[in-house]
């Protein structure tokens, strides 16, 4: 019972202590939601950013219409899914998704970019096929600042969240709403910290994973 607590302190550890299997299966929804979103995102992002890197009109559309969706509020969007997909983690998967959008396509776009004209030239010169050049040269020089977006959209992700809690598919975001509705910290304290804990630790990792996969970025000391 609530009674059984003190709402009065910011975290109450006999609380945390007795309902640690609830925390951890929060926390494990919240990294399943985050990684849903992200794949479904990346999934999306770069068939649309390839096809149209090289044309600047599709490009325009492109970024404008992600940018739309990025727009549009998430109670919104989870309003009108709502009827489709019911209180379901598809809900809050798809609107998690396309906010990533935007900020996947405008760094591949930025990668692409930055590669070095003599380097594609070269490319060309040695005879690669513009998908081998793209393969083979632009996408691995492009791959630091791709990944640069894919950890924003990562954490931009984990950090939007709770807000699903408002349809029961919050992650940790559902201890937040719970600590909000009983006037009791503890829960949201756990909430808050555990959700910038897993924004840290997920940022690293894929910190990690771009500094195995681009060796050549790599400055010795």
């Amino acid at each position: 019972m609530l009674a059984a607590y003190d709402g009065n302190t910011w975290v109450d550890w006999s609380w945390v202590g007795d309902h640690g299997d609830d925390i951890l299966a929060r926390l494990r929804e919240h990294a399943t939601l985050t990684l849903w979103a992200l794949l479904l995102g990346l999934v999306i992002a770069f068939p649309l950013a390839l096809l149209s890197a090289g044309q600047r009109p599709m490009r325009a559309v492109v970024i404008g219409l992600t940018g739309v969706l990025y727009t549009i509020p998430s109670l919104a969007a989870f309003a009108l899914l709502l009827p489709f997909t019911g209180l379901s983690r598809t809900t809050a998967i798809v609107p998690l998704a396309t906010y990533t959008l935007l900020i996947l396509i405008r760094n591949i776009f930025a990668g692409l970019d930055g590669v070095p004209v003599e380097v594609q030239d070269a490319a060309i010169g040695m005879g690669y096929s513009r998908m081998r050049k793209l393969f083979r040269v632009d996408l691995p020089l492009a791959l630091p600042t791709i990944f640069a977006g894919i950890r924003i959209a990562l954490v931009t992700v984990i950090g939007l969240i709770p807000v699903a809690a408002l349809i029961g598919q919050g992650g940790l975001g559902q201890l937040m709403r719970d600590g909000f509705e009983r006037d009791f910290r503890t829960p949201l304290v756990v909430g808050v910290a555990l959700t910038v804990a897993l924004a840290v630790t997920a940022d690293l990792l894929v910190l990690g994973i771009q500094r195995m996969v681009t060796p050549w970025t790599r400055r010795d000391r």
